[in-house]
C-alpha cells in the first residue's frame, strides 16, 4: 500500500484502512477512558460522585423508558372520548 487510496482505490485495502483506524481510535478512547477512572478513584469525594453518577444515569434511564416505553394515546382517539363521555353525560 505504497500510493494513496483514494476512492478508485481497491476494496479491500480501503477495508484494511477503515478497520486500522478504527481499532487506533477505539485504542486512544479506552486509554483516555481508562486515565480518567484512575483520576476519578483517587478523589475523596468518589462516594458523592458515584452517587451523583447513579442518580444521573437513573434518571436518563427514566427518560429513555418514558420516551420509548408506551407513545401517548393518539389525540383524535383522545378527543373521541371525550366526545363519547360527554354525549354519554348529556343523555342521562
Amino acid at each position: 500500500m505504497t500510493r494513496e487510496t483514494g476512492r478508485d482505490g481497491r476494496l479491500d485495502e480501503r477495508v484494511v484502512l477503515l478497520v486500522a483506524g478504527a481499532a487506533d481510535l477505539a485504542v486512544s478512547t479506552v486509554g483516555s477512558a481508562l486515565g480518567a477512572v484512575r483520576g476519578l478513584l483517587h478523589r475523596s469525594d468518589a462516594a458523592e460522585l458515584a452517587a451523583d453518577a447513579e442518580h444521573e444515569l437513573m434518571a436518563r434511564g427514566r427518560l429513555v423508558l418514558g420516551r420509548y416505553a408506551a407513545p401517548p394515546p393518539a389525540h383524535l382517539e383522545l378527543l373521541a372520548r371525550h366526545a363519547v363521555a360527554r354525549r354519554a353525560a348529556d343523555d342521562a
